[in-house]
């Protein structure tokens, strides 16, 4: 599979499918917007029927408290009723509860009393960058204060100049934890030192991207004929071993999901940085490629969800999150590597999406499939997160130049 061909007209350009795809965002925040908040603070995770899992004190993590900060920024932007009240109840969540004030840094879960994981994981940091810039765009009164000292978390305790990547895991007090490298915090923190460099214009944070993307993706990801290696030893050595119980962000062997938010990633970045490194969309191609042609099931459609070294798949089960990113990376290729293989894919993957995961009797999306595409909460409980999902539907409303909040801003929020 090539992306030459006729380029057939795309489906992005044309009226009724943009008002479908705003009607699927719209849904998604109608779901989300109100029953989600916390009235303790932060955000509740929710059962497949949208209530939520545990109204007593559970855990909150701080991704997802990042990401309805995102999201719902994303959606201020916009001009949707409501939302910079969703921006405000995470900020503050994320400042007062997630914020160590005596360490530094931002807890892994935090809960009524304070810190219930107080480890500090890349992951998390990444996402809290997103937050303070998505914040910043829409003026909230925090943003600038969370946006200096999770920059400046980062730069002092998380990067590695040597190696032009941050580590992955920290105690409390700033222990290092040995012996691991991982890509999906590093791939994350990518997308948010885009997000910061766009709201500031402060190259730092960019030179950061393309570093994180060189390392992991034009040596790594292209030494391995461009599979992306998810788990490395502290040297940046490939850990084909590597084995995690909580395969939710650490799964085992290679995840074609993660190729496919790479290859809209490495779009983005080749755009903001002025297209001065060529070989952004050429590995963005490739990414795609293997991705469609490793990981999506030809006879039962979706993405595995893992393959092990040899290209088979591992995990089988179909989660919605490498739909939403396939969704995504379609775009953005269609807009700078066009070709009828990229547009045939975009219309496979949002067919297969309208038909299998979205909830048309409760709302939302399911967040899980069995192999044959059948709702299933296995590895997920319910239906957690609206970050994946919600972009996968606004981002081919607009120009495929920077992240969401970058050309809502610039278009005006024209649709």
């Amino acid at each position: 599979m090539t992306a030459t061909g006729s380029n057939p007209p795309l489906w992005a350009d044309r009226p009724y499918h943009r008002r479908w795809l705003l009607a699927q965002a719209e849904g998604l925040m109608d779901f989300f917007q109100y029953r989600a908040i916390n009235p303790k603070g932060g955000f509740f995770e929710l059962d497949p029927k949208g209530e939520p899992l545990d109204r007593n004190n559970a855990p909150r993590g701080i991704h997802a408290s990042a990401r309805m900060v995102h999201c719902f920024a994303i959606a201020d932007l916009l001009g949707r009723a409501g939302a910079a009240d969703v921006v405000d109840h995470g900020m503050r969540y994320l400042w007062n509860q997630h914020r160590d004030t005596r360490h530094g840094g931002y807890f892994w879960q935090a809960n009524d009393e304070g810190a219930a994981d107080a480890s500090k994981q890349g992951y998390g940091h990444a996402f809290v960058l997103l937050a303070a810039s998505s914040a910043k765009v829409v003026g909230h009164p925090l943003a600038d204060a969370m946006l200096a000292d999770i920059t400046e978390v980062l730069d002092r305790h998380f990067w590695e100049e040597q190696h032009g990547a941050i580590a992955e895991e920290f105690s409390q007090d700033w222990q290092a934890v040995p012996g691991y490298r991982g890509q999906n915090s590093n791939m994350h923190l990518t997308e948010s030192l885009m997000a910061a460099f766009e709201v500031t214009g402060d190259r730092h944070y960019l030179s950061r991207a393309e570093s994180i993307a060189d390392l992991l993706i034009n040596r790594r990801a292209r030494e391995e004929g461009f599979r992306v290696a998810e788990h490395f030893d502290e040297n940046w050595g490939v850990d084909r071993n590597y084995y995690h119980p909580n395969e939710m962000f650490r799964p085992a062997g290679t995840t074609p999901g993660h190729w496919l938010e790479w290859a809209r990633l490495l779009l983005q970045l080749f755009a903001l940085g002025g297209k001065q490194h060529s070989w952004m969309p050429q590995a963005a191609t490739a990414l795609f490629e293997r991705s469609m042609t490793l990981g999506w099931d030809t006879e039962k459609g979706g993405f595995f969800y893992t393959l092990d070294w040899q290209d088979r798949p591992d995990k089988r089960f179909k989660l919605w999150w490498p739909m939403c990113e396939a969704a995504g990376a379609a775009h953005f290729l269609n807009a700078h590597v066009p070709g009828d293989f990229h547009e045939k894919s975009y219309r496979q993957i949002w067919s297969t999406i309208a038909a299998h995961f979205i909830d048309r009797e409760n709302g939302g999306w399911f967040e899980e499939t069995t192999e044959d595409l059948q709702p299933s909460n296995t590895l997920f409980p319910g239906k957690g997160d609206i970050y994946h999902a919600m972009q996968a539907c606004l981002i081919p409303l607009f120009p495929a130049t920077g992240s969401l909040t970058k050309v809502i801003s610039e278009n005006g929020a024209t649709l």
